[in-house]
């Protein structure tokens, strides 16, 4: 499909888009303004849009990616929890990922992607196994990272974007391919702005940032 074609697609598809869709454009773009933001009404934007999106992402059979956002609907709740600052104790606040930190990471990212190859492979009709199950996998290590306020899940998060693209716009789904490219953007703000909130708290000692 030449780039003409996928533009009138998208044009259609934005005259068809229902308010569930469009409910899901808005509190997906919300959901990554307010984590690059550092603030926790990210997992309540984030939670809404994730329920919203596991239909239209099933009905295109990318399995994975339905069933990533049920993984991004338990790890958005454990984050809420994670974030909100106990009794007498300060937010838990940004900082870079340690070692241990990656290998967690590195496990998650090989264990998803060769647990999601295998169940997309044998028990569905999907004809993009391996790069459906890549971009969840990063996405799942990603969005651990960000429950764990790291600057470093703005890396995996946005592996899983850059791959997740072209995915979208081959499934015929082009809408959704132009709101990554946006997540995409801002992502990369957000890693930048995360260092410097990280850096500025190191060099001041204070705890919250």
């Amino acid at each position: 499909m030449d780039l003409f074609a996928w533009f009138d697609l998208f044009k259609q598809q934005l005259k068809e888009a229902d308010a569930a869709q469009w409910a899901v454009l808005i509190l997906g773009v919300a959901e990554v303004l307010l984590a690059k933001a550092n603030k926790i009404w990210l997992y309540p934007a984030g939670i809404a849009a994730t329920i919203l999106s596991v239909y239209g992402l099933f009905q295109a059979q990318l399995y994975a990616e339905s069933f990533l956002n049920v993984y991004y609907l338990v790890m958005s709740i454990y984050g809420w929890w994670y974030w909100v600052a106990k009794k007498n104790e300060p937010p838990v606040r940004i900082t870079h990922a340690s070692a241990k930190d990656w290998k967690i990471t590195v496990a998650i990212v090989a264990g998803a992607g060769v647990l999601l190859y295998f169940i997309l492979k044998l028990y569905t009709p999907s004809n993009v196994p391996a790069w459906d199950a890549w971009v969840s996998a990063t996405a799942w290590a990603g969005m651990w990272l960000l429950a764990k306020r790291k600057v470093e899940n703005w890396i995996l998060l946005n592996i899983s974007n850059a791959f997740a693209i072209p995915l979208l716009f081959y499934k015929s789904l082009p809408l959704y391919g132009v709101l990554t490219i946006v997540l995409f953007v801002v992502a990369c703000f957000g890693y930048f702005d995360w260092k410097r909130i990280e850096g500025l708290a190191v060099r001041t000692g204070d705890k919250n940032a």
